[in-house]
């Protein structure tokens, strides 16, 4: 279910852009979670808490495996917002990172 060819070609463009976050709209995953990819990049997403609900409307963010480093802690607020908090090295929250935000549907 997640190494899916859209999962993997956003990976590949987090790389080739040398970001180290990637904003992802329209989403087509229910619940909230997260998962590490083969190639190390972690997905967050967030999507219709219902079981049965339309896998609509879901946002996710894919981090690099730098940035997960920095990475103090994550939740959703509802469907469309995810919220992050990175720690600098010096302990202070939300380092600011390279991100850009697209618009491409994962199903």
């Amino acid at each position: 279910m997640w190494e899916t060819e859209s999962v993997i070609q956003v990976a590949a463009e987090l790389k080739k852009y040398d970001l180290e976050v990637l904003g992802i709209s329209e989403t087509h995953w229910t619940q909230i979670g997260q998962q590490r990819l083969a190639s190390g990049e972690l997905l967050l997403y967030s999507g219709h808490e219902e079981e049965n609900a339309p896998h609509t409307q879901g946002v996710a963010l894919m981090l690099s495996k730098q940035v997960q480093k920095s990475l103090a802690g994550w939740e959703s607020h509802g469907l469309r917002i995810i919220k992050t908090s990175f720690k600098t090295e010096r302990g202070h929250h939300n380092e600011r990172h390279p991100m850009l935000c697209t618009y491409q549907r994962l199903q």
